[in-house]
């Protein structure tokens, strides 16, 4: 049986690392599957892995707390320390140089260089692109630079794939794209009546949480009954804070915090419309979550792993030139058209059963077998 090995920064919380869990799972069933997570922040894996995909970790840092409103701060600034950088490639570069599998995918550019420089050319060379690149030229030029040596350079959005293979199209390393995965399909929907509003990510500045306040104050004045609810956490927590303080929205904007699979289950049984409020997104698969359980989204279409998969007026609604407006326009057409909400809902879900697990494991098959 053939051996795969995800190399990933972390098991914490974060797409990426939802998306490492949810493969790994679908593949643990055809190969032997472990995951090196080069870091260990919490005392388990936060999503839920098979018991036959194996888990070793490089670093482990007892010192670090797994919670808090700075939690990611602390762990961006851990990372970059020098020290710690060093000490992290050193611990990569002998793993790779000990690894006995037969494919290997990582999910870091900086990984992608170590394989493509220490790995066996006998071992297959899968790079795994998450991120949108905000044409930010500096990095846009690492991702490049990283696909020296690789086998396939996958991406999980259709604009990635056209942007990247456009520059990779001479090079021996083949760009695919295959979307992430739903590893869950609820038998039942939303009902589509709860007036809960639910919106789901890194309590971040690129995620807009506190222009998304800003829209439901406005919502609030029409439909003071409806909720807010906001799941995750992040350095931007204490500005939401204030601005929910700011528009005296405490009753009706909750902020959740980070919360386990189990319960956003529930939110989104109870939930009918999702908003995504992130100036750029490489692939929502929140969107498709909600989608799954047959619940609308409102987004804007700046975030283009957005565009890609609600479909204006069909399934949701995709706001122009981050218009906050617009976008409570939008929101409160939702909330006072149940019959609408229904139907868009059902729309969703019709689409999200294209992105199951079956549906892209046969995908990534295609390359490793």
């Amino acid at each position: 049986m053939k051996k795969i090995t995800f190399l990933t920064l972390h098991l914490g919380y974060g797409g990426v690392e939802s998306a490492v869990t949810a493969l790994a799972n679908s593949l643990s069933s055809n190969y032997k599957v472990e995951i090196i997570s080069v870091y260990k922040r919490y005392e388990a894996p936060i999503f839920k892995l098979n018991k036959n995909v194996i888990v070793k970790y490089l670093i482990e840092h007892p010192d670090i707390k797994s919670s808090g409103k700075n939690i990611f701060n602390n762990i961006r600034a851990f990372c970059l320390k020098g020290k710690e950088r060093l000490l992290e490639t050193k611990l990569v570069k002998k793993f790779i140089a000990n690894c006995d599998s037969d494919v290997i995918i990582s999910t870091n550019i900086r990984y992608n260089v170590l394989i493509g420089k220490y790995l066996s050319n006998n071992i297959l060379k899968i790079g795994w692109e998450h991120s949108y690149h905000n044409n930010d030229k500096k990095y846009i030029n690492k991702v490049l630079q990283s696909t020296n040596n690789l086998d396939y350079f996958v991406l999980v959005s259709n604009v990635l794939y056209k942007f990247y293979s456009g520059f990779l199209a001479n090079s021996s390393c083949k760009c695919l794209f295959i979307p992430n995965a739903l590893e869950y399909i609820p038998e039942s929907c939303s009902s589509s009546t709860d007036k809960n509003i639910i919106s789901i990510g890194k309590l971040s500045k690129e995620k807009s949480y506190v222009d998304l306040v800003e829209v439901f104050k406005y919502v609030s004045l029409k439909y003071p009954d409806w909720k807010l609810n906001i799941i995750g956490d992040g350095p931007e927590r204490k500005s939401i804070e204030e601005q929910i303080a700011k528009y005296k929205l405490e009753n009706n904007v909750i902020l959740h915090g980070f919360r386990d699979k189990r319960y956003i289950k529930k939110m989104f049984e109870h939930s009918s419309i999702y908003v995504m409020s992130s100036v750029s997104e490489a692939f929502g698969i929140v969107i498709l979550e909600a989608f799954s359980y047959g619940i609308p989204c409102v987004a804007f279409d700046s975030a283009l792993g957005a565009k890609e998969l609600i479909s204006n007026n069909w399934d949701g609604y995709l706001i122009s030139d981050l218009d906050k407006e617009k976008m409570t326009k939008k929101i409160i057409d939702l909330i006072k058209n149940e019959n609408r909400r229904i139907i868009m809902g059902n729309n969703a879900r019709k689409k999200s059963l294209k992105y199951t697990s079956e549906v892209i494991k046969d995908e990534w098959l295609k390359i490793l077998n």
